[in-house]
């Protein structure tokens, strides 16, 4: 088979495309390996990054094989942005080339290589994982520190890799004949050890790192029930004046008793921070306090530049 095609994903703003990988391989000519589809820089680059990993992994480069290897990203006209096709590509480049055999029809790969064939963080893991759900996808195999955020969504099995050899092992349906017919030793069991899915991450409210409350502001009495209110009926508040008379110290000990994040709130501010590359945590369930300096840029407020990402505003959704 000199053919074959597997799944990956772009993100979207805050939804996703399902992105087919497809690999074909000419052999008996000049070796080339070109990615087509509007790639960006980073998906170009996975070329080197694909072969140093498949190579490193134990199979054999691409780049060792006098042959004509074509990836296409689909659908052409959408931009590919990330390092985040570069499991899809391996693995279809090693099933194309016959080394590996598996179904690929419902499931999604996510996830860079490192040159040694372990997989590194992608942003955006949530939101996507969400979209293959509702696309249909029974399977997402993802970064192993990924897998804890994807995990948050439910119905779709979610599989944490931390090495291609791990999931090349666990998706191959001809090592998997091969270690039933063989013989189970020692050795043997140690290279097949099967994947499994992440359990259901648990939702458990985060401590606080607010600092300022309430009881540090000396009077402003009506400033602060207002807030108290506001926080009570989730009620939008304008803090306007001089400088200096302690609308940050308000804002900051504000933010503090406002009430945890709905789930469903919750999963949008997570997805938001997944995007941005800011999230620190699996599933955020507290209301993000935004506090940009008062020289930040229009951009940088609103979100945009010539790599868009989202701006404070966006940031500070259901929250301040």
């Amino acid at each position: 088979m000199s053919f074959a095609k597997v799944y990956a994903a772009q993100p979207i703003g805050l939804s996703a495309e399902i992105v087919p990988v497809e690999v074909d391989i000419s052999r008996k000519t000049l070796h080339s390996f070109s990615v087509v589809g509007l790639p960006d820089k980073a998906v170009a680059e996975s070329r080197d990054r694909v072969s140093a990993a498949v190579k490193n992994a134990g199979f054999s480069s691409p780049k060792a094989q006098q042959s004509k290897i074509v990836v296409s990203l689909a659908p052409a006209d959408l931009k590919k942005e990330g390092p985040l096709f570069d499991v899809a590509i391996a693995l279809g480049y090693l099933a194309a080339s016959g080394e590996i055999s598996f179904e690929p029809e419902g499931r999604l790969f996510l996830g860079e290589l490192s040159l040694d064939g372990f997989l590194r963080h992608v942003k955006g893991v949530l939101p996507l994982v969400a979209y293959a759900k509702r696309a249909g996808f029974r399977e997402v195999y993802v970064p192993e520190e990924d897998a804890e955020e994807g995990a948050v969504v439910e119905g779709v099995s979610v599989f944490g890799v931390a090495h291609l050899s791990d999931l090349v092992r666990h998706l191959d349906e001809k090592a998997a004949r091969g270690t039933v017919e063989g013989e189970l030793g020692e050795d043997t069991l140690s290279l097949t050890r099967a994947l499994v899915p992440r359990r259901k991450t648990d939702i458990v409210p985060a401590p606080r790192a607010y600092t300022t409350d309430f009881s540090d502001i000396r009077g402003q009495e009506t400033a602060k029930r207002g807030l108290e209110v506001a926080a009570a009926g989730g009620h939008n508040v304008l803090l306007s004046g001089p400088p200096g008379t302690g609308k940050t110290l308000l804002a900051k000990a504000f933010a503090g008793i406002l009430p945890d994040l709905e789930f469903d709130d919750a999963f949008d501010v997570t997805a938001i921070h997944s995007i941005a590359g800011l999230l620190r945590e699996p599933l955020i369930t507290s209301p993000p306090f935004r506090s940009p300096h008062h020289t930040a840029s229009f951009t940088a407020i609103v979100g945009g530049g010539s790599v868009p990402r989202p701006g404070e505003v966006t940031l500070a959704h259901k929250g301040l």
